[in-house]
């Protein structure tokens, strides 16, 4: 990624944040908490910026672990997309949607947040994926579609344990014992199934964002010989 494109990310999430202090959080808004998940989702995006596979070991793997933890606070900002049922848009009586441009304000903060911070942050994952395996020494396609994959799952994972056992990275330093407990206890069919759900959301958006670029680079393959043929149809004396 740019120097430029980071910078216009940064403005991007600084500015949306200052504007939810603003508008929402200062007004004591029930959608105040999109500060401090936005916040949370934007740190694994800050520091994937300075991960570079030239970088010695221990940095290099330091960076990764912290990225690697605060990773899933990006798309857990999809599972706040539940909390639209708060609107109630439809009329009580005739139980059509009303047009109500405060309620349709609300939407499009609580979208904008969650959609900006899952696309950025897979983003930010297939960059990471991309710069241990050059680290490594060992990018190839399929490398890079199972380390993707794998982290996904770990995310989803991640997903899983900040939604329901609020389980936050600094009770590993405070508690360890108690957080590690908790971890181990987590496992079943059902947290299974969330994670599974999870991983086909997340996996779906990078799907989408590959199909894409894939098609991108095969037009932009194809267009210097679509130039020469122009050329040579321009050249060729006409009848």
């Amino acid at each position: 990624m740019t120097k430029k494109n980071r910078w216009l990310l940064r403005i991007f999430f600084w500015s949306y944040m200052l504007y939810i202090y603003l508008t929402v959080y200062l007004k004591g808004e029930v959608y105040s908490f999109l500060l401090l998940n936005t916040f949370l989702a934007y740190i694994p995006i800050e520091i994937g910026f300075y991960i570079n596979y030239r970088q010695n070991n221990f940095w290099f793997f330091l960076l990764f672990l912290i990225w690697l933890l605060f990773f899933p606070n990006a798309p857990y900002e999809l599972t706040d997309l539940f909390h639209l049922a708060m609107l109630d848009p439809y009329n009580s009586l005739t139980k059509l949607m009303v047009f109500n441009l405060h309620l349709w304000l609300k939407f499009t903060n609580l979208l904008m947040g969650a959609l900006a911070c899952a696309l950025i942050g897979t983003i930010s994952l297939e960059y990471v994926a991309d710069q241990v395996l050059w680290h490594l020494k060992r990018w190839s396609r399929l490398n890079q579609v199972v380390l993707i994959n794998i982290l996904l799952v770990l995310s989803a994972i991640g997903i899983y344990i900040g939604r329901f056992l609020r389980l936050h990275t600094i009770y590993l330093i405070l508690d360890p014992k108690w957080a590690i407990q908790q971890l181990i206890n987590m496992w079943n069919w059902r947290m299974l199934v969330f994670v599974a759900f999870m991983y086909a959301l997340q996996l779906l958006i990078w799907g989408c964002m590959f199909i894409n670029r894939f098609e991108f680079q095969q037009l932009e393959s194809q267009t210097p010989t679509i130039k020469s043929d122009r050329s040579a149809t321009a050249d060729s004396p006409h009848d």
